[in-house]
């Protein structure tokens, strides 16, 4: 009886302890995304990497993105991307095309430009990992795991700076091996920028540069 007793008491202090972990985990996380919803806008530079040792692959982009509200403009990989708060434009100046969607909301795990500082708010349990000093800077990580089973995410590792409340890199493992990291090598805000940032001028594509538009019906 004794050993039963203890045992539950052993368990329920465990739990005690782990939705303690986990409230304070989100709470820098809502902490993060109240700031950021402050800003009347972002400008980010970043690193992108991606890194599958069994495959033996490694990738390595910088980009650009810039952020008013839940309109974008993301330059990547030679491409550029807006989103006009209705409409995807993927701009391929390469190819000379442009590809129009509309965003998906089946898939809340998915880190878009637009969720970048809140996609963490639905789908994921929370949990507080390692404090480290990068470059004498103290980064506090969470983790974050899946609900879904079905996942094809393993885990988000999600790096605050401890002083500024900034992230500073978000690492995401796959169940298939593959890790991205997304690390922010620069953090601006409130900076002059045009509105046609997240405009898509239809007649300049068309007109002067003669690219070719795809579009759902």
């Amino acid at each position: 009886m004794k050993k039963i007793t203890f045992l539950a008491l052993f368990l329920l202090i465990s739990l005690t302890s782990f939705s303690q972990e986990s409230a304070k985990a989100k709470a820098l996380l809502d902490e993060v995304a109240k700031k950021i919803e402050g800003y009347k806008n972002i400008y980010i530079e970043f690193n992108h990497s991606l890194d599958n040792k069994e495959a033996k692959v490694h990738q390595e982009t910088r980009g650009s993105l810039t952020l008013k509200g839940n309109l974008y403009n993301l330059n990547y990989m030679g491409t550029e991307q807006i989103f006009d708060g209705k409409k995807i434009y993927l701009i391929i100046h390469e190819d000379e095309e442009v590809i129009i969607q509309n965003p998906s909301k089946k898939n809340n795990e998915t880190l878009t430009p637009s969720k970048i500082f809140s996609f963490y708010k639905n789908g994921y349990t929370f949990k507080m990992d390692a404090l480290k000093t990068v470059k004498g800077v103290k980064i506090q990580y969470v983790k974050l795991t899946p609900i879904e089973s079905q996942s094809e995410i393993k885990s988000v590792l999600v790096g605050v700076d401890a002083n500024t409340k900034h992230i500073y890199d978000i690492i995401e493992t796959g169940e298939n091996g593959t890790t991205t990291t997304l690390n922010i090598r620069s953090f601006k805000t409130n900076q002059p920028i045009s509105e046609n940032l997240f405009i898509f001028d239809r007649a300049k594509y068309i007109n002067q540069k003669k690219y070719t538009i795809s579009e759902p019906k």
